[in-house]
């Protein structure tokens, strides 16, 4: 029964993720990029600046430009840049990470486009608080004539937040991770559902669903509160411990770089299949960098709508470093981890293949390696977890209207899936969420198209007024 299953997911994500999907996400980046002229490369630096200026004082909005980005980045950085990323490269080679680059590079000016538009379209709801999206560009920039396109974004946006990348997922890397660490030989096991289970993964499942119990029933201030305490440190952990794997083994960095771009086009593969090769390295990466950092899948611009800023181009510029960050960084060294160490190739899958890398790139034992990457996972996906729920929240809202009960009510729906997500196959989860992913980007990312003018002319007078004041 369970393969069945699973063999039907297979199918449904292999035609969402087909070719045609994977076109249009590079064909939208590629045309806003050509659009704005490369801005995600040209003005960086200014980005950079913007994200530090302290100058919303006075403006709409409820919380800072930065803020923002660490919101988003809560939501963004999980176990997409630990776990992702390997199941990625084991599914389609070195190669994938190639791919995810591309994804990322043309992303960027994807995230921008899309956080530019949620500042000019959003709405001031009824209890005076600002709210916008997708869903709200898409009613309010393309016409109520579009509304119908709006409802179905924010259907499968509470789909991936309750079935993908919010419960499931984030999860069951947590519960892997835990087990992988303290029960690595499942010594300790128990019956359940037809399955033995480690009682590190009940355990560590039922006290990660009590906690995320606790803060999303306290509300968006208080998974705002803990994401802002979390994140930072963790990512600075997680990204000198792989920056020290990657200074440890610099002399084989070349070769693998080389094994990326070579398995990325196919020119590792058996002879006749680097056609074959080279669209599975595409479709895994491009479908786990989107998982990953999510341009195009229209979640950032929920936490961009809030910032406090009437200049939709300032926060477009800060938002769009979420994905340099999360995935030209992150996953970078996530990735070039694996392939150095050769853990990719080991016939392991999920968080094992990462944790294998930490341990034999380290220059640790293998207990304080495993624990580091333990740590980051646990505390990455559980903000995630968080983030997420905000994210699908807001477009049950869109759905349903002002009914408190019914956001209430998929609250505890969410902590069941938290709680359920341990006892998911990874293949199982993974499959889901890719699914979830894939119909989510595509409202969003026909609204970004019949939109770009409005993005280019809004970027256009900013940037004139910039350039104006410097010379």
């Amino acid at each position: 029964m369970l393969a069945t299953v699973n063999e039907v997911l297979v199918k449904i994500d292999d035609f969402v993720w087909g070719i045609p999907l994977i076109v249009l996400i590079l064909a939208v980046g590629i045309f806003l990029t050509i659009r704005l002229k490369g801005l995600q490369i040209t003005r960086l630096a200014l980005a950079v600046k913007t994200m530090f200026a302290n100058d919303s004082e006075g403006e709409n909005g409820e919380v800072s430009s930065f803020g923002a980005l660490c919101t988003a980045l809560s939501a963004t950085i999980g176990t997409g840049n630990i776990v992702g990323v390997a199941t990625a490269i084991v599914a389609g080679g070195p190669g994938a990470l190639f791919w995810m680059w591309v994804a990322a590079i043309l992303g960027t000016a994807t995230k921008y486009a899309e956080c530019l538009l949620a500042i000019k379209y959003r709405v001031v709801a009824s209890d005076g608080h600002i709210i916008g999206g997708p869903f709200y560009y898409i009613e309010n920039g393309m016409g109520k004539k579009w509304k119908w396109l709006a409802k179905i974004f924010a259907f499968f946006g509470v789909g991936v937040g309750l079935l993908g990348i919010g419960t499931f997922t984030q999860i069951n890397g947590i519960t892997s991770a835990v087990n992988n660490f303290f029960d690595p030989n499942n010594t300790w096991t128990v019956e359940l559902f037809g399955r033995d289970y480690s009682w590190t993964v009940i355990i560590a499942g039922i006290i990660l669903t009590i906690c995320v119990a606790l803060v999303i029933i306290g509300g968006i201030q208080r998974i705002s509160g803990v994401a802002q305490v979390i994140v930072p440190f963790m990512a600075l952990v997680y990204i000198v411990s792989a920056v020290l794997i990657l200074i440890f083994n610099f002399h084989k960095i070349p070769e693998a770089l080389v094994t990326v771009v070579q398995s990325a086009f196919g020119l590792r593969a058996a002879a006749g299949g680097a056609l074959g090769a080279m669209i599975v390295a595409m479709q895994k990466g491009i479908a786990r960098g989107i998982f990953s950092n999510e341009a195009g899948l229209g979640s950032a611009p929920i936490a961009a709508a809030a910032v406090k800023t009437d200049e939709p181009v300032k926060q477009g510029l800060v938002s769009m470093l979420g994905t340099v960050i999360d995935t030209i960084i992150i996953c970078t060294m996530t990735g070039l981890s694996i392939v150095i160490t050769g853990a990719w190739d080991m016939g392991l899958e999920g968080v094992a293949v990462t944790t294998k890398a930490f341990q034999l790139g380290l220059p640790f034992p293998n207990q304080v390696s495993s624990f580091i990457l333990m740590l980051c996972l646990v505390f990455f996906a559980f903000t995630t977890i968080l983030g997420w729920d905000y994210y699908s929240e807001k477009c049950l809202e869109y759905l349903v209207g002002d009914k408190p009960g019914i956001v209430k009510g998929y609250r505890w729906l969410y902590i069941v899936c938290v709680f359920i997500g341990p006892f998911m196959t990874v293949s199982a989860v993974w499959t889901i969420a890719d699914i979830f992913n894939g119909l989510m980007a595509i409202p969003n990312l026909i609204a970004l198209v019949a939109l770009s003018g409005v993005v280019v002319a809004e970027t256009k007078k900013y940037l004139d007024k910039i350039d104006g004041k410097v010379k």
